[in-house]
């Protein structure tokens, strides 16, 4: 199966991180937004630790106030590329990973409208 050439990029953070006043996150989220890529999604980790092997988890018990947070986003070589800067000019701290990707399915491309089942169609 031929799908298409992508980039994912992935920014690991610690929950507490700030930019400019605000969740660094949130703030790389409104940034790769702005730059018009198809779209990001933070998870939060229940449990991580990065460089300084400090263990970050989230207990009942035990509240940690910077639990792993991933930001990723998968979009054509040239948009990465060209956020790429900017998302290295916020990440003080943290890891930035970027991967070759194939997409071999999205939501939004016309393909998957024709053949997935919609109002009145069948599976």
């Amino acid at each position: 199966m031929t799908g298409t050439r992508a980039k994912r990029l992935t920014v690991y953070l610690g929950e507490g991180m700030k930019w400019q006043g605000m969740a660094l996150y949130h703030a790389l989220v409104l940034e790769l937004k702005a730059a018009g890529l198809a779209g990001v999604t933070v998870v939060r980790g229940i449990e991580g630790y990065g460089k300084r092997k400090q263990l970050y988890a989230s207990r009942l018990l035990e509240l940690s106030a910077d639990l792993p947070v991933l930001v990723e986003a998968v979009d054509s070589p040239e948009k990465i590329n060209a956020v790429l800067p900017r998302v290295r000019e916020m990440v003080q701290q943290g890891l930035i990973t970027l991967a070759d990707v194939e997409i071999i399915s999205s939501a939004g491309t016309a393909s998957n409208k024709e053949n997935s089942p919609g109002p009145g169609r069948r599976a």
